[in-house]
């Protein structure tokens, strides 16, 4: 090998440095689970402990059939559960993301469809008790924070995995 065949400096790759945003996505993804599976978590606790308050509250959205209301109201908040233990686990990370982000899409959508009725209904988000006092343009923009919350969850814990290398 001669000197003209040897490869300069600029042929030679760098070592890549990681930059400080891959650095941190892991430790902002699992803050976002942790935060997902606490409000999942807080949310299931009174809604499991009251089924019958929390079926009225489902009945006055006005979206599911009457029939399937009561099983609704028992199911949903022990799958919110469920979702939470996952969720702090890291287990089935991509499936449990991925329904987080389906139920909070969910609820907020059923909050807009009943905002666009005119009708005030009673969240029903953290508490089974009935409170038809509460702002329907609060819940949409907090319940809206916790679909963007999941959605950069699901984007750090995921999409972002799948579209890096090696990842």
């Amino acid at each position: 090998m001669t000197l003209r065949d040897a490869p300069s400096g600029r042929d030679m790759a760098a070592p890549r440095t990681t930059s400080w945003a891959a650095r941190l996505a892991p430790a902002m993804e699992a803050a976002l689970r942790l935060f997902l599976a606490g409000l999942f978590a807080y949310a299931s606790l009174d809604k499991i402990a009251h089924p019958d308050q929390f079926a009225a509250i489902l009945h006055d959205y006005r979206l599911l059939p009457q029939a399937v209301v009561p099983f609704t109201a028992v199911v949903l908040p022990w799958l919110e559960a469920v979702l939470a233990l996952a969720l702090v686990l890291g287990r089935w990370r991509e499936g449990a993301l991925f329904l987080s982000v389906a139920l909070l899409a969910a609820f907020w959508a059923s909050l807009a469809v009943n905002m666009a009725r005119g009708l005030d209904v009673s969240c029903g988000c953290f508490s089974a008790a009935k409170d038809s006092d509460g702002n329907m343009a609060w819940y949409l923009v907090r319940d809206g924070f916790f679909v963007l919350t999941g959605l950069a969850a699901w984007y750090l814990g995921v999409w972002r995995r799948r579209r890096s290398p090696g990842g």
